[in-house]
């Protein structure tokens, strides 16, 4: 995808826009659920204790930096006594957890059957830890606010549900061996993502490829790409250059991304004998 985070996946790529009003529902879902809680006279570590959460995730999702699962509005319902209102605003948070300009491509995937992935400098946003995803969105430059990051974070985890989902797509992806050696965030990180990859490559649905430095053919060099195949048997691609990101729905020009995909797979390492590159470098780091 694009040079600086080609695998995290679209809406690392892209700037928060000032008019996305995904913002202003988050924040004002925060505000009210702040308000339901004072109202109840509990404060934030007496009701982060009734509901199983720290009173700094509390801090946070009240102040719009973090984005509210549906447990999390349903449990909150109940126990400030809302009778439903709180819970009803499950339809606008889910509306919003996406910036806006990565709708399109989650309702994509979340309609695809296959998503394929060659992710050339970070590892693929579909299988990013938290800690991984969040020091990727904290290197951004200009920087990101910290509610901004928590924010993009909280939506790349919100994207991933789609991995274990049943029925969950194919997905396939082929890393190159400079992503799993980059300490991203430092070497603990990337220790932690290495093992998260090994664990989530032993799910059936999932193929995880390591593209090796020392390979002479190379059908990726153009850069990173993504084809998804949805339910109806549309193919579509989407690539990212920068600051431009791109769905394409040109049928000659999927057919390119869609052969190029398959001859980097041929050119990768097999699935098992990637698991066992990967294991190799997490022995290392």
């Amino acid at each position: 995808m694009h040079a600086e985070g080609a695998d995290e996946s679209s809406e690392s790529s892209w700037e928060l826009d000032p008019e996305d009003e995904s913002g202003a529902v988050i924040a004002t879902v925060g505000r009210q659920l702040k308000m339901w809680r004072e109202a109840s006279g509990l404060d934030r570590a007496q009701f982060g204790t009734r509901m199983g959460y720290g009173p700094d995730l509390i801090y946070k999702i009240e102040r719009g930096a973090r984005i509210p699962r549906p447990e999390y509005l349903d449990k909150a319902d109940d126990i400030l006594g809302a009778s439903g209102k709180i819970a009803a605003m499950k339809t606008d948070v889910e509306k919003a957890r996406h910036p806006k300009k990565v709708r399109d491509l989650a309702r994509l995937e979340a309609d695809a059957v296959e998503i394929g992935a060659y992710a050339n400098i970070v590892v693929h946003g579909l299988l990013q830890t938290e800690e991984y995803a969040r020091a990727l969105y904290e290197l951004r430059r200009p920087a990101y606010r910290e509610e901004q990051v928590e924010r993009l974070v909280s939506a790349r985890l919100a994207r991933q549900e789609l991995v274990r989902q049943h029925p969950a797509p194919l997905l396939t992806v082929v890393q190159e061996e400079s992503v799993l050696r980059r300490p991203i965030g430092g070497a603990s990180v990337l220790r932690r993502q290495l093992e998260f990859l090994l664990g989530v490559g032993k799910l059936r649905h999932v193929e995880i490829q390591v593209m090796p430095t020392a390979v002479e053919e190379h059908a990726g060099l153009a850069g990173s790409l993504q084809v998804i195949r949805l339910k109806d048997g549309t193919t579509i691609g989407h690539n990212e250059v920068q600051l431009v990101s791109r769905l394409i729905t040109e049928p000659k020009e999927v057919q390119v991304l869609d052969m190029r995909y398959g001859m980097i797979r041929a050119q990768a390492l097999t699935p098992r004998e990637s698991r066992t590159f990967i294991e190799k470098v997490l022995g290392e780091t």
